[in-house]
């Protein structure tokens, strides 16, 4: 199953802010055990991914400040694997980092790239769409994404539409790609049964990628290639602090993905989460016979449902007549917020920064 020209890049350079006040630009929520299962979102990223992916395979790219975190919480990952942006400028720059690396390294690589933060409850399923992923990108030249079978009209996703006639096993040309939609068009969206959640979880062979960023990204591919001479020497970082500022910020769904045309989609159903928001957690917890998920030992609910409840473990919480909320206590933060007002927390955020400086950020 270990091939020594299939790599990944985790992705973990986001600071969470929709999963305030537990997540912090200090400690965000890639290296939080949000779901109280005893290894960090990172940690089981790694684990996932080393299944079929050889240790020295993988990597992390994340911001500098968050460097001895990803030491501290993934020992067994060699030093050199663990590759820093100097600024957060979205997840091309990011792909493109790691992309030109390995194609000066192993013109042959087969890379798989996926975020720190996603939650997957049948692993077993992942690794195996996984590997036929791999298996096409080492013989099309193709750029693969994963996307999720629907399961309701979610507004918070983006959308992948695909042809109808297979490509190979599963495995479908794409049509379009869309932005997050307004509640009826997404209901359209499932009752068409042509569209997909978009995961962000892409799969492609490095020289393909790096010819997609030439032909649908030049200004992206010119900082990037005029630099390539210094990956995998002692120059790579003062090559990425010279790369960086001349990025712009944008995704590898604009950069690429909307404008290639040799992109493929795999409808997949693994038990996924992207985790984004606190109402994503609570359908992932197990839920009392009120409803309540609830995170924390002590804590005793009257006359309250279908609320997301996370304080510290061995805090005394007594919660009484609420309905829908989100109740995030910490050391120094307590958020309450309605859960049909948890895409406001961003914003609640920047007014936190605002008036209170960032000591509570």
């Amino acid at each position: 199953m270990m091939n020594k020209n299939n790599y990944v890049a985790i992705m973990a350079g986001g600071i969470g802010s929709r999963f305030w006040p537990m997540s912090r630009t200090d400690m965000p929520k890639q290296f939080l055990d949000i779901l109280n299962l005893g290894r960090t979102l990172i940690q089981a990223t790694y684990d996932r991914f080393a299944q079929f992916i050889p240790a020295e395979n993988i990597y992390i790219v994340t911001a500098q400040q968050y460097k001895q975190i990803v030491m501290d919480q993934l020992p067994e990952l060699p030093l050199q694997n663990i590759l820093c942006e100097p600024s957060r400028k979205n997840t091309a720059p990011c792909i493109a980092y790691i992309s030109y690396k390995l194609n000066q390294l192993d013109p042959n690589a087969n890379l798989i790239c996926a975020p720190a933060d996603h939650l997957i409850t049948e692993p077993a399923a992942f690794v195996d769409i996984c590997l036929k992923a791999l298996h096409f990108t080492s013989h099309i030249k193709a750029l693969v994404t994963l996307g999720i079978k629907p399961t309701n009209p979610n507004t918070g996703y983006g959308y992948i539409q695909y042809e109808s006639l297979a490509a190979g096993e599963n495995i479908y040309k794409v049509k379009l790609f869309t932005e997050k939609p307004d509640k009826e068009l997404a209901q359209t969206f499932l009752a068409s049964g042509d569209f997909l959640w978009n995961a962000g979880i892409f799969v492609w062979q490095v020289k393909n990628i790096v010819k997609a960023f030439e032909h649908n990204t030049p200004e992206l591919h010119e900082v990037f290639d005029a630099e390539k001479a210094h990956f995998n020497t002692p120059n790579e970082n003062e090559a990425i602090e010279r790369i960086y500022p001349q990025c712009t910020n944008i995704s590898i769904d604009y950069a690429v993905m909307e404008k290639a045309d040799n992109v493929y989609v795999i409808p997949s159903s693994f038990g996924w989460s992207d985790l984004g928001t606190w109402t994503s957690a609570y359908e992932t917890f197990e839920k009392d016979y009120l409803d309540n998920a609830v995170g924390g030992n002590e804590v005793m609910i009257f006359d309250a449902t279908r609320n997301m409840v996370q304080v510290p473990q061995h805090k005394l919480v007594v919660l009484q007549g609420l309905d829908d909320f989100i109740v995030v206590d910490t050391a120094d933060a307590l958020l309450i917020c309605k859960k049909d007002k948890e895409q406001e927390i961003k914003d609640y955020v920047a007014e936190v920064k605002r008036n209170k400086g960032d000591r509570f950020i």
